[in-house]
């Protein structure tokens, strides 16, 4: 066998996973797949999209999806098994389904496959996980649950404005901003993000401002969580978006730093509620001068992958890839506010490419461990 079959040979074939839909055929970022198969196919890889409800493990063939860039169609065909499975269920309320949970334990379980990433995170676990160590301890602002307005009073006295997130959110959505003002006459503010603005209400009371908050966050689980004065340039914060994923030889390795800033308006920097796709280097630059940003940027790869391996541990699976939102404070220090196991597009093209080649590096890894 010569070097190139061998090579052939070694490269597994990878599914995307997603559900079905009965009008789009199946749900996800098209776009993303789109460039995932195209990227495939360039380095000799078999990739192709699987539905939970297609995927049957005990079979040598599936009902998988393919590009056709000619027709610009997806089409549905018989194709041989994967060896790896590349989660991207794109909904929470599409992973909790009896059916989707099924499937992943199966795959999980079955010697012959390499599933990794099988779930969304879940934010208070995130921070449960990363104080259990020292080594990732100091890049936690102090995080509760929120489990009634005594807590949210107690924390409130004890930090200058707060944060409260849902346990399950993504990209912004639900997110609230608390600030208490003794000396005003309506003293409790409160912050709540829309589309791109926000909306503010002041309360009088506690218990006033306590009502607000539950009537916005129905039934959803909430943490609390101490407000970071983050750097900022025209008085817009920025965070670092930091993309980690594991590489040829199954070391986590960070893919590329971006940097988004908030929206004049908004109290989050995700870009779908106003925020803009920034460079790291230029506004940390601006804020912080040329020197400290080196270290600082040296200090967020370094601190990124130190939390990827914490947080791999404690969710006790296999991961492959996960985005993280750091912030920086005026003073420089680095601060964890989330981790996302299914992480977005990003915009950078330099981060972008370099994202779906580490994807196949990474799978042929796994095979080759098997």
């Amino acid at each position: 066998m010569d070097a190139s079959t061998q090579e052939a040979a070694a490269k597994p074939i990878i599914a995307i996973l997603t559900v079905d839909d009965e009008h789009l055929m199946f749900r996800g970022n098209r776009d993303n797949f789109i460039d995932i198969l195209r990227t495939g196919k360039e380095l000799g890889y078999l990739v192709y999209v699987v539905t939970v409800k297609d995927l049957k493990l005990n079979m040598a063939k599936v009902t998988g999806y393919t590009y056709y860039n000619e027709s610009n169609q997806w089409v549905q065909q018989w194709l041989p098994a994967p060896h790896v499975i590349y989660n991207r269920i794109p909904l929470r309320e599409d992973e909790i389904e009896p059916a989707v949970q099924s499937k992943i334990a199966e795959c999980l379980a079955n010697p012959k496959i390499k599933l990794y990433n099988p779930y969304f995170f879940n934010k208070w676990q995130l921070f449960e996980w990363l104080k259990k160590s020292k080594s990732t301890k100091p890049y936690i602002p102090n995080t509760h649950r929120l489990t009634g307005s005594t807590e949210l009073g107690k924390q409130l006295l004890r930090h200058s404005y707060l944060y409260l997130k849902p346990e399950s959110g993504k990209a912004g959505v639900g997110i609230m901003m608390v600030k208490y003002q003794p000396s005003r006459s309506l003293p409790f503010r409160l912050k709540i993000q829309d589309k791109k603005n926000s909306i503010t209400y002041k309360c009088s009371t506690l218990n006033k401002l306590w009502t607000r908050i539950k009537k916005e966050a129905g039934q959803n689980q909430y943490i609390v969580q101490q407000g970071i004065e983050l750097a900022s340039i025209q008085r817009r914060p920025f965070d670092l978006r930091v993309l980690i994923q594991k590489n040829r030889r199954g070391q986590w390795e960070v893919s590329g730093i971006g940097a988004r800033m908030a929206g004049s308006l908004s109290i989050t920097t995700h870009v779908p509620r106003g925020g803009s796709i920034e460079d790291p280097e230029k506004l940390l630059i601006s804020a912080f001068g040329q020197v400290p940003t080196r270290r600082i940027l040296s200090r967020a790869r370094s601190t990124s992958l130190t939390i990827a391996r914490q947080l791999e541990r404690g969710s006790g699976f296999q991961l492959g890839e996960m985005s993280m939102d750091l912030g920086v404070d005026a003073q420089g220090h680095i601060w964890f506010f989330e981790a996302n196991s299914k992480p977005m597009k990003f915009d950078e093209p330099h981060i972008r490419k370099r994202s779906i080649e580490r994807i196949f590096q990474y799978s042929t890894f796994l095979v080759q461990q098997a």
